[in-house]
């Protein structure tokens, strides 16, 4: 992977609108949340039958919502679906990212629980780039976007390895507090830095 510059951050943090500026400034992206959309109703009657029809809803797709508070609060079932999804999702971003290589010229993978999941070990690229907001800025941004208390924010983010201990981890931090005009000129300028 040698064209490829891994997107990451935490939830909250801006990634989505980091990752929709570098596709208006003309950049590919593979989105690994994407993939996993896929594969997770590719492997429905296993996830049906791990967990039974209540994680279906009224179309009887899998509601990613229920699905995501039960492994949520479940260890064992978060680990028996990772195991599902995982290798599934890297062997799709891996073709896709063959097609990508091709062309000679940089692309990302817009990858949320890189460090989670194993990092350069599981995905060899070259650049790290982080999307980073504070903790503090993380749970307002979930509390709206999502509707929900302080607490139900705060374990959702509690959930991902702690944005702080990524920075280190990372070739780029992209601040994200000071808004979207701030956020397309540090991505522009990142840009410039790998030409």
């Amino acid at each position: 992977m040698e064209y490829a510059i891994v997107l990451t951050g935490g939830i909250g943090s801006g990634k989505s609108t980091a990752g929709s500026i570098l596709t208006m400034l003309g950049y590919s992206i593979i989105d690994a949340d994407v993939i996993s959309h896929e594969i997770l109703e590719t492997q429905k009657s296993r996830v049906v039958g791990y967990f039974g029809e209540t994680v279906l809803n009224i179309e009887m797709q899998i509601d990613r919502r229920k699905l995501g508070e039960i492994i949520f609060n479940d260890k064992a079932a978060k680990q028996w679906i990772e195991n599902i999804l995982h290798p599934k999702i890297r062997e799709e971003v891996f073709k896709q990212a063959q097609k990508l290589e091709i062309h000679k010229k940089h692309y990302f993978l817009d990858i949320p629980l890189f460090f989670e999941v194993g990092g350069k070990k599981h995905y060899p690229v070259q650049k790290i780039w982080l999307v980073y907001a504070p903790q503090e800025v993380q749970i307002q941004r979930l509390m709206e976007r999502d509707n929900i208390t302080q607490d139900q924010a705060l374990q959702k983010i509690s959930a991902q390895m702690h944005i702080e201990s990524k920075i280190n981890q990372s070739d780029v931090i992209i601040d994200n507090t000071k808004g979207l005009r701030e956020l397309q000129a540090q991505i522009e300028n990142a840009i410039k830095n790998l030409k």
